[in-house]
């Protein structure tokens, strides 16, 4: 069964983690009867999360896609993480969307990644509803919530719904448009009786459904003019106004109930249908012309040319790799030829299968606006473009944040090594925001992540998928070695042991470059003292001998030497002898330059709600960083600071201690700075120890 674009709603479910995004997902996937029974996040029997790291933890991890079929319409869900270690694949998912459902705890109110994913929301200029969750729950307050919405995420928040009780008293909500009460069973069908407004609530429901008949009368010149008349509009021209406010990102909807109550989602079904907008109802996919800059409209249209962006890719050790599709124009059939217009290569179709979470649903064929996953793709992988051949398009790629937190791994088992870098490519295609590389200087490889939890979800997985063990060890530093002043030194290799022997003479000057420039080789070579093809020699020498210093054995850096003089053997010079000359030279001169360390210093960029702040900087400050400006946002604050990356290496469980979870960092490379004097020796010491046990 197929559906034209016009009956697909493709919503994303986004929220602070523990909101009750999956709760929510099951209870409408159960209301639209896609399932028969309502799965529980603490039994680890919901649709979406069925990874077995997000049932032990009972938290998403990966954005997961379901749908179901609501008044003869196709709803995709896609589930997404809430917490900020998983919050890159949030972002990503939201790609393929036309809509968002903001789901917000009652108990909490708004929390640090509820103003993250509004922010995405806002980037991809998404129209959006707004559920106020777990109503049922001990000290859930609605006009609490609803203050904290206005206050840090918009004006524009309007309720639709007022809660019926709170706490364990809540027993259903109030429709303001339809001005009645829906009461609902207690058997967690989601049935609900229709019945007149409680007295009592009679002032709250008028208050707040006059809001919302002002506030759609202000945006419709037409309405306005009724409104102004008679005070009144009628339900018809309430819901016909909302649509188009929301539509225009005018007005946000506020929805209220319980999901794991199964109380008021059959409404919020309801609006997703209504309010928010097809596929066809959004602007069209914007590309280039595969190798140029020409622009590429494509409409959401299943006789314009074929295309789909990838927006995301699970790897299962038994069916292999599944890619997720947004169906951005045309059709697709069963064992077509697709043309991967981002890495040139062509794909044959194999299966299209309908995600119910894990479960597949085998189609016939896809159609523009729909999301749905193709199986076993050889070359695909997440932010590809797929296309038809004849009509090339490449859509924007999608981008990931960097990593911010690192660790070294090493196999408990010396015949991992080879199998560890297999298998961790194997996650980095499912997760693009979880890199690994190996560390020239150190040596070591290195997994990186977005938090703590991050990286260990992945090494869970090398040991559960490919049975690899790892130990996590903190990263080593990459500290480098300069000279602070200059010095003119001879650099001469002589031996002579019977026979041809060995020849080579330099004078080098050895002076400090400005931080970041690192090394300079040049020569003032007059009268062929050097003859100038063992001057590449001095060079060479040069360059394997700066790769490890003098004070500890790191690199140096920021230092330019130039070859000035010297004289040679006409039978015994080479350029081996001349290589080492240069090397002998290099180790002299540096010791006679002042040399010290330097430390990689990292800019970090702190959120987090404004209460926090001073324990935040206090923090810093203790981790030698040097606070370079803030900014606010409501009552969120960002810190950015330069801080040394060793001060950082195990900020990440900091953090959270501080603000509770509510905390949220990113870090990037600066530059390098000298390490302070007091600090030098135990660097330099711990570093000649390693290398005398190794």
């Amino acid at each position: 069964m197929s559906y034209e674009a016009a009956n697909i709603r493709n919503v994303g479910l986004v929220g602070h983690g523990h909101s009750g995004k999956t709760s929510l997902t099951e209870a409408m996937l159960f209301d639209a009867r896609a399932i028969d029974r309502l799965g529980k996040v603490e039994e680890g029997t919901t649709t979406t999360d069925y990874d077995e790291d997000e049932k032990k933890r009972q938290v998403s991890i990966s954005s997961a896609l379901a749908y179901c079929e609501w008044n003869k319409h196709k709803i995709n869900i896609l589930d997404t993480p809430g917490f900020g270690t998983f919050i890159a694949d949030t972002r990503a998912s939201l790609r393929a969307v036309d809509s968002a459902i903001v789901v917000v705890n009652a108990v909490a109110g708004v929390e640090v990644m509820t103003e993250k994913v509004w922010g995405f929301i806002n980037e991809y200029d998404l129209p959006r509803l707004a559920f106020i969750n777990r109503l049922d729950r001990e000290r859930a307050s609605f006009e609490r919530t609803l203050t904290s919405m206005r206050d840090l995420l918009s004006k524009d928040i309007l309720p639709v719904q007022v809660p019926l009780g709170e706490e364990e008293a809540f027993r259903g909500v109030i429709d303001l448009i339809r001005n009645k009460a829906l009461v609902y069973q207690k058997d967690l069908s989601g049935s609900y009786k229709v019945e007149e407004i409680p007295p009592d609530l009679k002032n709250q429901v008028e208050k707040y459904r006059g809001e919302l008949m002002e506030k759609v009368a202000e945006l419709d010149d037409e309405l306005l003019e009724k409104y102004l008349e008679s005070g009144e509009l009628s339900e018809e021209e309430l819901t016909t106004g909302l649509r188009k406010a929301i539509l225009a990102r005018q007005i946000v909807p506020v929805f209220c109930g319980s999901a794991t109550n199964n109380i008021g989602v059959q409404p919020l079904l309801d609006a997703i249908i209504k309010w928010l907008p097809s596929p066809s109802e959004r602007p069209p996919m914007v590309g280039v012309k595969p190798g140029t800059e020409e622009k590429v409209v494509r409409h959401v249209d299943p006789n314009e040319p074929f295309s789909a962006l990838v927006f995301k890719t699970i790897v299962d050790p038994f069916a292999g790799r599944i890619s997720l599709l947004k169906m951005c124009s045309g059709r697709l059939q069963v064992d077509s030829q697709v043309y991967n217009s981002s890495k040139r290569e062509r794909e044959r179709v194999g299966a299209i299968v309908w995600l119910q979470g894990k479960k597949q649903k085998p189609v016939e064929s896809a159609t523009a606006g729909d999301l749905v996953a193709v199986l076993k793709l050889v070359h695909t992988l997440t932010g590809d473009t797929l296309c038809d051949e004849k009509n090339p398009i490449v859509y924007p790629p999608i981008e990931f944040p960097q990593p911010v937190i690192s660790f070294a791994i090493e196999p408990k088992s010396r015949g991992d090594e080879e199998k560890i870098s297999a298998a961790l490519a194997r996650i980095n295609q499912e997760d693009p925001a979880l890199r690994y590389h190996r560390d020239p200087q150190t040596k070591e490889l290195l997994v990186s992540g977005m938090g703590q939890l991050h990286v260990e979800v992945a090494i869970d997985k090398l040991k559960n998928r490919y049975g690899v063990e790892v130990d996590l060890k903190t990263p080593k530093v990459p500290y480098k070695e300069t000279i602070k002043s200059k010095t003119e030194v001879q650099g001469k290799y002589k031996k002579q042991s019977g026979g041809r022997g060995q020849y080579g003479d330099t004078w080098l000057r050895l002076e400090p470059l400005p931080r970041g420039k690192g090394f300079e080789f040049a020569e003032e070579i007059v009268g062929g003292v050097v003859p100038k093809q063992y001057i590449p020699a001095v060079e060479k020498g040069l360059l394997e001998a700066i790769q490890s210093g003098v004070l500890a054995g790191y690199p140096v850096t920021d230092i330019k030497i130039t070859l000035f003089d010297g004289s040679y053997h006409e039978v015994d010079s080479s350029e081996m002898a001349f290589k080492i000359a240069a090397s002998i030279g290099f180790k002299e001169g540096m010791k006679k330059c002042n040399p010290t360390l330097l430390e990689p210093i990292m800019l970090v960029e702190v959120t987090a709600p404004e209460e926090y702040m001073g324990d935040i900087i206090g923090d810093l400050n203790s981790r030698r960083g040097r606070v370079l400006g803030m900014d606010s946002q409501g009552g969120i604050q960002r810190i950015r600071a330069h801080v040394p990356l060793a001060e950082m290496l195990k900020y990440s469980p900091a953090l959270r201690s501080i603000t509770g979870g509510r905390g949220d960092y990113t870090m990037e490379f600066s530059h390098y700075e000298e390490v302070p004097s007091h600090l030098q020796a135990k660097i330099i010491e711990e570093a000649k120890r390693e290398k005398g046990e190794e």
